[in-house]
């Protein structure tokens, strides 16, 4: 019964995705928010950044960018910038709408992620994961999941892999529609799209360039 419904679930992707990528093209998501990034800041629109999905399988993610460049993050002081403060005007808008998450359309599509599962981490993250947590792994990384929907960024990232284990060990397809509906609600309603906390071991503090997308969002 559990692999009928993964199957479903694969099925239930593709067609989304293939429904929000028409989307994408005909409003038109795809040309305009890249124009306004470029327009605003250096760099380019979308970034990538190598994470860990099922089964350990090393991917690359996709989003639209929302950071300034490391390399433009230096205050006139010359100290470097907060994350937080390396938010750009047009990224600060596109994560409180999760619209830089969209373009991870392509990675359902390729089959990488999935609508719902754990948001994908880190390498060095899952290099300290203890063995319980290592089954974080035994499904598709989602665009959302049930840690998202339950505290979001305002999480330990402790936190969030005991929901995302949770997930994992209830998963069925009811349980993704309520995952999906509830995360509607999150994003209307603004909550935890700040950083990540970082008072645990697993998301210690990080080389700059890696800081960009650390924060795991919808």
């Amino acid at each position: 019964m559990r692999n009928f419904q993964l199957f479903i679930k694969r099925s239930f992707d593709l067609f989304c995705a293939v429904i929000l990528l028409v989307l994408m093209i005909v409003i038109p998501l795809l040309i305009v928010i890249p124009i306004l990034i470029r327009l605003t800041s250096k760099g380019p629109a979308i970034f990538t950044q190598e994470r860990t999905g099922k089964d350990g399988k090393i991917f690359k993610i996709y989003k639209f960018r929302t950071m300034l460049l490391p390399e433009e993050s230096i205050n006139p002081d010359g100290s470097p910038m907060t994350a937080e403060q390396r938010i750009t005007k047009v990224g600060r808008i596109l994560r409180k709408t999760s619209l830089d998450e969209i373009t991870q359309v392509f990675n359902i599509i390729n089959g990488t992620m999935s609508l719902v599962g754990p948001r994908p981490t880190l390498p060095y993250q899952v290099e300290r994961y203890t063995p319980r947590q290592l089954r974080r792994l035994d499904m598709r990384p989602g665009v959302t999941g049930w840690a998202q929907v339950n505290g979001r960024n305002d999480l330990t990232w402790t936190e969030k892999i005991e929901y995302d284990i949770e997930y994992i060990e209830k998963f069925n397809l009811w349980f993704d529609i309520k995952i999906l509906f509830c995360t509607v609600l999150v994003v209307l309603k603004q909550d935890g799209i700040s950083f990540t906390k970082k008072d645990d071991i697993i998301n210690a503090r990080e080389p700059l360039g890696q800081q960009e997308e650390v924060a795991t969002k919808l």
